[in-house]
């Protein structure tokens, strides 16, 4: 599916929110929140001011693409859900790639581009990072997986996770390595990033999960019995 005609909104709330529009392969605006715990309320009203900045609706769109992660199970699930919602309601195709594939990209394509492997790391809250490693290419080479810092290959690493653990990737934060998932450069690359389809990437468990067997609230048959018995005396 080839964007490079028309207008592309990018939406990626792996890490923190990022939305961004691009026109005919090249980034045009972007708007940024880095909170983590703030999709529901932020999201939406930061993907109105992007388009009414450039007298958009989502009618006019070409493309929506949203990132899959690996991110954190509310985050991601909000924008994957208003992505798809805003594909439905403006008739618009939607696609989804992944996040960490993005940073990698606009590293790689960049005036700082690495000569060799890297590493691209976003907080995974818990003392963990996502990440997943690449040829200069922008060729994946393992990943994505979920790890303490230390347990990253022993290569430049760039993305959200390294403002994080600093003191972790001492020597190792390569000059020109992004810090944030820029979203107009990813909707102006969507064509050269691999379509992932909308399944999110969580790496883990969500944190609430159903009970596998149900305990009930009310105290057992025969105990109930033996307290009537006892009132009773």
């Amino acid at each position: 599916m080839s964007s490079d005609s028309g207008w592309v909104l990018a939406i990626d709330t792996a890490s923190g929110i990022n939305v961004g529009l691009a026109h005919g392969g090249r980034p045009i605006d972007s708007r940024t929140e880095t909170s983590s715990r703030k999709h529901v309320e932020e999201l939406m009203p930061m993907i109105d001011e992007l388009l009414g900045a450039h007298e958009l609706t989502a009618s006019d769109l070409s493309l929506i693409a949203v990132g899959v992660g690996p991110g954190p199970f509310t985050g991601l699930r909000i924008g994957i859900v208003t992505a798809r919602t805003l594909s439905v309601v403006a008739g618009v195709p939607v696609r989804g790639f992944g996040s960490l594939d993005a940073i990698a990209l606009a590293w790689l394509v960049g005036e700082s581009r690495p000569d060799g492997d890297v590493v691209v790391a976003t907080d995974a809250r818990r003392k963990e990072l996502y990440w997943a490693s690449y040829d200069s290419s922008g060729k994946r080479l393992s990943g994505p997986a979920v790890t303490i810092p230390g347990g990253l290959p022993l290569l430049p690493v760039g993305g959200p996770g390294v403002e994080v653990y600093p003191e972790a990737f001492v020597d190792r934060i390569a000059p020109g390595a992004p810090h944030r998932l820029d979203a107009a450069l990813a909707a102006a690359l969507i064509d050269q990033l691999s379509d992932t389809g909308l399944e999110p990437a969580y790496l883990r468990k969500p944190d609430a999960e159903v009970p596998r067997t149900r305990k009930s609230a009310l105290a057992s048959t025969a105990k109930l019995r033996i307290a009537y018995r006892q009132e009773k005396r």
